[in-house]
């Protein structure tokens, strides 16, 4: 297990991308331990997310933290099944030698690093909803987390695919004489160069379709956080989208 945390940390810290690790196409990072810890660090900000629905009852809902434990993971393992065969047609079209494995092992990388945001921001959404009622307020601000997240996981997933595709992703930017070579990359620190324009449409069309499904899904295994008038319900009947589901939440909170 500490095996898989140092992985998660190099990760983090742009170790397990730098050019020189990515030269022979492969992304060096252990796809089981990634893969459990994802599914931990989903369970505990499920866990931070379903405390609002055992405070703001007058009988706690202890099943609907147990569920937000279960859908948390199973939110991002699904999104991965559904996009993996799109992020690996758009890789091979951008240029990128990594094969269907490495793809797989760039995409739950770059999923350890959104839940790992995620699951550091529990501790701020279990705050609010031991202070606050509003049920419209926690489910948008849970909408602005899962959004921050996954723009920097999407964030590390864009950058280590730039390294994979340029020409130059073997060479580092200048480092200033006053760090040591050796100084690890930031996960999200831009290579010298740019990927060509036709590159970067491939991969903004790629973070769209991604950005789509992942709301989607959210949509379709609703509920997470438990409305305090509705009784629980591991999953709601098949109705309306996500975003207008946002919109309607969005009116609630400002009436």
């Amino acid at each position: 297990m500490w095996k898989w945390v140092q992985a998660l940390d190099g990760v983090l810290r742009g170790e397990a991308t730098r050019p020189s690790r990515l030269q022979d196409g492969q992304v060096p990072v252990p796809l089981g331990g990634l893969s459990v810890l994802c599914i931990l660090l989903g369970a505990a900000y499920g866990l931070c997310m379903g405390v609002f629905a055992v405070v703001s009852r007058d009988e706690p809902q202890y099943m609907q933290v147990l569920a937000s434990m279960v859908k948390v993971p199973a939110l991002f393992m699904l999104t991965l099944l559904v996009t993996l065969p799109s992020l690996y047609v758009f890789n091979a079209l951008a240029g990128s030698r990594l094969g269907g494995l490495a793809v797989l092992r760039l995409l739950v990388a770059s999923l350890s690093v959104t839940l790992a945001v995620l699951a550091s921001f529990g501790p701020i959404v279990a705050f609010f909803s031991l202070t606050t009622a509003s049920y419209p307020f926690m489910l948008l601000l849970n909408v602005v987390v899962f959004a921050v997240a996954g723009g920097l996981g999407l964030g590390f997933l864009l950058q280590t695919m730039h390294r994979l595709t340029l020409p130059e992703r073997l060479s580092p930017p200048p480092i200033p004489a006053s760090v040591a070579a050796d100084e690890p990359w930031g996960a999200l620190e831009p290579t010298s160069g740019a990927p060509s324009r036709n590159v970067r449409a491939v991969f903004a069309c790629w973070v769209v379709v991604f950005g789509l499904v992942g709301a989607q899904m959210s949509w379709v295994l609703r509920p997470f956080v438990g409305a305090p008038d509705r009784p629980f319900e591991w999953l709601r009947p098949r109705e309306s989208n996500f975003f207008e589901a946002v919109r309607r939440t969005l009116s609630a909170l400002f009436q």
